[in-house]
């Protein structure tokens, strides 16, 4: 047997913590991590946020982020120990024989730089191409991946390519040099459905194609066992389950595996109208400033009290547009919205107090939505404050009341959001917006940026509390199986218009238009071989028109 391309074993990292009012301290943050990487094969690192995946992939380089230690254990890459290697040999393997792709291509691409210097940049700086090489590679890889006009593409900034197009330059990027391994840090998790598809088959192909060991990180099993051999289940620094992906999908042994394997089996009873709609949408009309064209045209749906409609599309669909409009944000340029019986204002300062308590708003990112330097109590307790004027003991008593109803209970009272994770950050503003006593709640892609099984219990929390008051959820999302967990109504969006509406049953049924079967057609599913049978009945129809 040859040696492994990547072994780690008993690998320990640590970090130091500032608690507020409290010394600073040292932590284990990853407790004896053990493995073996051959070469030409995947390992999906799998587990909830904090898990240790992404500070395990990036010391495979030597690397600690924001702080992060490497403080104990043997991490070898062709043969040598490199967390006792000189800082020079080190930077020599990264971006050489270790190179690393990020979740988000955005934000890791120079926008000042055309994609082609910046593809090229390691290859070239680490002297394993010459600039016309290197180039080369690039445009082969391009065409590789999958991306449009590959030999004139590089010639773009980063600006001008999609996200999907994006997130394949950076494959390329850590393709070009030809390295032994790639660390892929959640690849596909900001992309829509439709798209990390064909991000997913560019990197398994180029994985194949190339022979190049590759790290997995995700925290979707579905996602993962499409590209991997192997899977490492992580839980707060510590190993619980290794093994083929066969095996961890289809007999796996520990419990938190389990629970991820079974993550998404919600049963919501679609429920029937019995009452008025709480919101009616009327042929609404939209545009930004600036724009000449219309981002909604003609869209018209009604939700009822106690029931969630769904907005479901990808990325540009018109989903946010619309609860902008919704709540005043972006007035409309035909159509009208009436909500509890009346018709509400198209601009935000001409509602009522009543308007604004009973519509409230959850949003996709709890970290930017809380005020860091307040407490919990303060957070919730504020809109008791201005709309009922609650003060002292009775608003205290009530802050708890929805602590309680979010399952966090009292002893949140004087955390701060720092003091959170980032499932119970957003249990906090879902406690906030109930304190007005809404009849509807925008949840805005509320569940996407959390964890599966965090973003479960926010799901099986929201239908809960619907029971229990009554109020009306429009639920935006792209994510299908959330859609088939919560909704009784789904508005399926694409380019601003309203491309399939009605009751679950009926807009999850056959038969589909084609954009809706695409979206349905490209949910991950848990089994193995999915992702090729997806592509090769794309290529059959697409062979067939």
């Amino acid at each position: 047997m040859s040696e492994p391309l990547l072994k780690v074993r008993d690998l320990k990292i640590g970090a130091t913590i500032f608690p507020p009012g409290e010394k600073p301290r040292d932590i284990e943050i990853v407790h004896g991590v053990s493995f073996d990487l051959e070469r030409g094969k995947v390992l999906g690192l799998i587990g909830e946020s904090g898990a240790g995946k992404s500070t395990i992939g990036l010391a495979s380089m030597a690397y600690g982020r924001g702080g992060v230690k490497l403080t104990g254990g043997e991490v070898w890459v062709n043969g040598r120990d490199i967390l006792q290697s000189k800082l020079g040999d080190i930077r020599a393997l990264r971006g050489a024989e270790v190179t690393y792709v990020s979740q988000s291509a955005a934000a890791s691409f120079n926008p000042a730089k055309k994609i082609m210097e910046q593809v090229i940049e390691a290859a070239v700086e680490q002297k394993k191409f010459s600039r016309n090489e290197a180039e080369a590679r690039a445009r082969t890889l391009f065409a590789k991946l999958g991306l449009p006009d590959p030999d004139n593409i590089g010639d773009r900034y980063p600006h001008q390519v999609s996200g999907g197009q994006l997130q394949r330059c950076m494959t390329a990027l850590a393709l070009c040099p030809e390295p032994d391994l790639v660390v892929f840090d959640e690849p596909t998790t900001a992309l829509d459905v439709t798209t990390q598809i064909d991000v997913l088959m560019a990197i398994k192909e180029a994985i194949k194609d190339t022979g190049v060991a590759a790290l997995y990180i995700t925290h979707d099993l579905a996602v993962v066992a499409q590209v991997s051999d192997d899977i490492m289940v992580l839980r707060m620094g510590d190993m619980v389950e290794y093994g083929s992906v066969d095996q961890i999908i289809n007999n796996p042994q520990e419990e938190y595996t389990k629970a991820l394997v079974s993550v998404r089996s919600i049963e919501h009873e679609e429920k029937t109208p019995n009452s008025d709609p709480v919101l009616k949408v009327d042929g609404i009309s939209a545009r930004y400033k600036g724009l000449t064209h219309d981002v909604l045209s003609n869209v018209s749906v009604e939700l009822h009290p106690g029931q969630t409609l769904a907005v479901v599309g990808e990325s540009g669909s018109g989903k946010s547009t619309l609860a902008r409009v919704i709540t005043g944000l972006l007035p409309p340029r035909a159509g009208e919205i009436s909500f509890a019986g009346r018709t509400l204002s198209p601009e935000l300062a001409g509602r009522s107090r009543d308007d604004l308590r009973e519509l409230q708003m959850i949003y996709q990112m709890a970290d930017t939505a809380m005020n860091p330097r307040q407490t919990v109590g303060t957070i919730i307790g504020r809109p008791l404050e201005f709309y009922f004027g609650l003060r002292g003991a009775e608003k205290r008593k009530r802050v708890i009341e929805l602590l309680d109803e979010i399952e966090l209970g009292e002893k949140f009272l004087d955390r701060y959001p720092a003091e959170l994770s980032g499932g119970q950050k957003q249990r906090v503003c879902i406690a906030r917006a109930l304190a007005a006593k809404p009849k509807l709640i925008i949840c805005d892609e509320v569940t996407s940026a959390l964890d599966p099984l965090v973003a479960d219990g926010i799901l099986k929390l929201l239908l809960n509390l619907q029971k229990a008051e009554d109020v009306a959820y429009l639920f935006i999302t792209h994510d299908l199986a959330t859609v088939r967990a919560i909704s009784d109504t789904i508005a399926v969006m694409y380019q601003g218009n309203l491309q399939r509406y009605g009751s679950k049953s009926e807009v999850l049924s056959p038969p589909f238009d084609d954009y809706t079967d695409l979206l349905l057609s490209s949910v991950p599913e848990m089994r193995l071989g999915w992702l090729e049978s997806v592509v090769a009945n794309r290529k059959m129809e697409s062979a067939g028109n």
